[in-house]
């Protein structure tokens, strides 16, 4: 006997009446086995109902090109669909909303080449200030923290680029804490800006670890010895209570 839930079709009535969040588990449950044929087929079905939940992992499959060929323009015209659509305030929906908002700004703020979506760092900015102040999104709140510091999208403000790195910081966003421990160590606050480089390079991602431990070391290289060994004591501490 099969392991796992009859193979999904489309085609079969029974399945067809079923009302798109038992459609969204199914598809769920059959991603999480791996069976991301099935998932698609279900998936897609769940969204074209209208499940914000089955349209948000549609379309992070398209992004991701996880079980379906990589297709950013598809994937964003699904994000697109979710904002459109919103969600009751104070909804699990709510979650992706702010989620499609940032995936959306990404893509404007580099453009999808081939398609109709072209480079618009204005455009991407404002989104990211929708997804941060509105659902408060802590992804979206280190995005913008970025632009307002390089002045991509408009002008350049390095003091609300702090407010945003700190609010993020504070949700756990890694790379936020090393942007605003680089800020504070070149405004001249040595250890504490050591402190949070530090701690964000120990738990950073693969991903960014990189770039993240680069500018910890460029910051210890003409950091006071003194102030070294007390940063790195602080950074212990940022470490195990994540306050900074």
């Amino acid at each position: 006997m099969c392991g796992h839930a009859r193979a999904f079709d489309v085609t079969d009535d029974a399945e067809k009446s079923r009302n798109p969040f038992e459609l969204f588990k199914f598809g769920f449950s059959a991603y999480k086995n791996g069976h991301k044929d099935e998932a698609l087929k279900a998936l897609r079905y769940a969204a074209e109902m209208g499940h914000p939940g089955a349209k948000w992992k549609l379309a992070r499959m398209y992004a991701e090109g996880d079980g379906v060929k990589e297709n950013d323009f598809e994937a964003y015209q699904i994000f697109e669909k979710i904002v459109r659509d919103g969600a009751e305030p104070g909804s699990q929906n709510e979650s992706y909303v702010a989620d499609a908002l940032v995936a959306l700004a990404g893509y404007i703020k580099r453009g999808i080449p081939g398609s109709p979506v072209q480079a618009n760092p204005n455009v991407a900015r404002e989104l990211y200030i929708q997804a941060a102040s509105n659902f408060g999104d802590p992804s979206a709140q280190y995005e913008l923290g970025k632009m307002l510091l390089k002045g991509e999208g408009g002008a350049r403000n390095t003091v609300q680029a702090a407010r945003w790195f700190r609010l993020a910081a504070q949700k756990g966003n890694v790379n936020a804490q090393a942007m605003l421990g680089n800020m504070l160590f070149q405004a001249g606050k040595t250890v504490r800006g050591l402190a949070m480089l530090t701690a964000a390079f120990e738990r950073c991602s693969d991903d960014d670890c990189e770039w993240i431990r680069d500018l910890q070391e460029r910051a210890f290289s003409v950091a006071g010895e003194a102030d070294r060994r007390t940063a790195i004591s602080l950074a212990g501490d940022i470490v195990r209570t994540g306050d900074f």
